[in-house]
This record gives C-alpha cells, structure tokens and sequence, in this order.
C-alpha cells in the first residue's frame, strides 16, 4: 500500500472516514465498562490477557495482507504492540480496581494531546503554537478530573495515574502506526503487534489464574472487549490514522467519555462530580483546540 501524501491527510473527513472515527469511538467508551464487568471475576492480568487474545484471533479472521514485514520495521512493529497494547491496556484493569469506569473514560479523552505532544517531542511532527496552548489546555482538564479524583484516597491516586500514563503511550503508538499501516495495512499491522501483545501479557494473565474465579458474565465482557474493543475497532482505527493521519485519528476520543459515562451510570450506578464533568469539557476543547490547528479545519 503506497504511503499517504500529505494532501489527502488534511482533506476533509469522507463518510467512510466518519464511520471509521465514530465506530471506535463508540466501542471504546464501553470498553472501560466491560473491563469493570471482566473485573468482578477475573484478576486484572487475566482480563488484559484474554483482551488481547480474542483480540488477535478477530484480527486474524480480517487480515488481508502481507504476512512478512521488512526486517527494518519488525522493531517499531513490536513497539507498536507493546505501547498501544500491551502496556496499556494492562494499565487499564489496574487502574480500574480503584476509579469507577467513568472517570477513566473521562480521562481517556486526553489522548489526542497525549498524540500531538509525542508527535511534536519525538516525531518531528510539525505543530503550530495554537497546538501547543491545546495542549496545555488539556492538561489543566486532566488536573481538574485526576485531583478532586485522587483527593478520596491513596489507590484513587495510584488509578489516576495509571490511566494517565496509559493514554500517553496511547499518544506515541498511534504516532508509530501511521507509516505502518500506510506500508501494509492496518489489519496485517494490527495482527502482528497483537502477536507480540498476547507474549507480553501472558504471564501477568497466568499468575492472576490463583486471583481469578469463572464467571459467564465476565467471561462474555471479556470476549466482547477483544473482538470488538481490541479486534474490530484497532483495525478501524489504524485504517483511519493511515488515511488521515495520527492527530485527527485521536478525535475519536472525543466522544469516547460521554458513552464511558453513560454506560457506568446507566449500568454500573456510578457518580459523577461536578469537577470530572468541568474537567472532561476543558480537556476537550484543549484536544479540539489541538487537532483543529493540525487539519485547518
């Protein structure tokens, strides 16, 4: 697949680039809700184990594509897979032991600061001062949900954090998918760094086994939130970050926390504060701030 000129990554979104950044969006804001469901039988490790394995055999069955890779790109292939998979989505279940499902969802929604920062430091990618006031913008949101957050407790503060640096490594691997997926595609990309994910959770997932009882309930969460939540909507969003670039891919989080609320007040009777519903709007606007400047829109 030819890589994407720099033209068609800031024309304005097609109907299929829409479904393609509302259809994660909206499996992503349950996922944090069908992790706390996974949670109530199973051990963190064993949740994030089974995440990513369903996740794999998803991808698998929607891989079309090159199976061999350029020896020069096997290294960043498995960056892709420990930074967009298996740290944080290890990160997750843990963190969501002490924070209800909301909040994480809320705080997930600094992701495209998180991109446009990594992007900035690390890729060289060009960003305009608006930008970087996006960024900063987001950051006081991210303090205004995480500190009244962690003010409850000390493993409140532990969750928080946890989450926080989930959604950073968030921010660098969608920046090293882009090219990737550009090259081979977003499934054959998917698949191989969910091969590298599914080593690197193992043993985490096989010393939770002790930690763990079986329950049909979580048992389904859990396929649920690998085929969908790591399976169909990565390979979405990986087509997308190849067809419109890491930035406004990241959008996507945008929506991510009103269906993460939803689904925990709906379904899991949690609360929300007035300051996580301050602090989600100021990280929004921080990301809009951010990804408007990039695609000129």
């Amino acid at each position: 697949m030819a890589a994407t000129d720099a033209s068609e990554l800031s024309a304005d979104f097609s109907r299929f680039d829409w479904v393609l950044l509302l259809g994660p969006a909206l499996i992503w804001g349950t996922s944090f809700f069908l992790m706390a469901e996974g949670l109530e039988s199973f051990s963190p490790g064993l949740v994030s184990m089974f995440r990513v394995t369903f996740g794999l055999v998803a991808v698998s069955a929607m891989a079309r594509g090159p199976s061999e890779f350029a020896p020069e790109h096997r290294l960043r292939l498995a960056a892709i897979g420990f930074f967009w998979l298996a740290f944080p989505l290890t990160l997750f279940p843990i963190a969501q032991q002490w924070i209800d499902s909301s909040v994480a969802g809320m705080l997930n929604s600094a992701m495209p600061l998180a991109t446009a920062f990594f992007g900035w430091v690390l890729f060289a990618t060009a960003t305009r001062g608006v930008q970087l006031i996006g960024v900063l913008v987001g950051f006081a949101g991210i303090l205004i949900i995480g500190v009244p957050t962690a003010a409850t407790g000390g493993t409140s503060a532990i969750g928080v954090v946890l989450v926080i640096i989930a959604v950073c490594s968030y921010g660098i691997a969608i920046n090293l998918a882009v090219p990737m997926q550009q090259l081979y595609g977003a499934a054959p990309v998917l698949r191989r760094a969910l091969s590298v994910a599914c080593v690197l959770c193992a043993p985490y997932g096989i010393y939770g086994l002790s930690d763990s009882t079986f329950a049909v309930g979580s048992m389904f969460a859990c396929v649920v939130l690998g085929v969908f939540g790591t399976g169909v909507a990565y390979v979405m969003a990986a087509t997308l970050a190849g067809r419109v670039g890491a930035v406004r891919t990241s959008i996507t989080t945008y929506i991510v926390p009103i269906v993460a609320v939803a689904a925990g007040v709906l379904f899991r009777n949690e609360t929300l504060s007035g300051w996580s519903v301050l602090g989600t709007g100021v990280v929004l606007t921080g990301a809009l701030i951010s990804t408007r400047s990039a695609s000129r829109c």
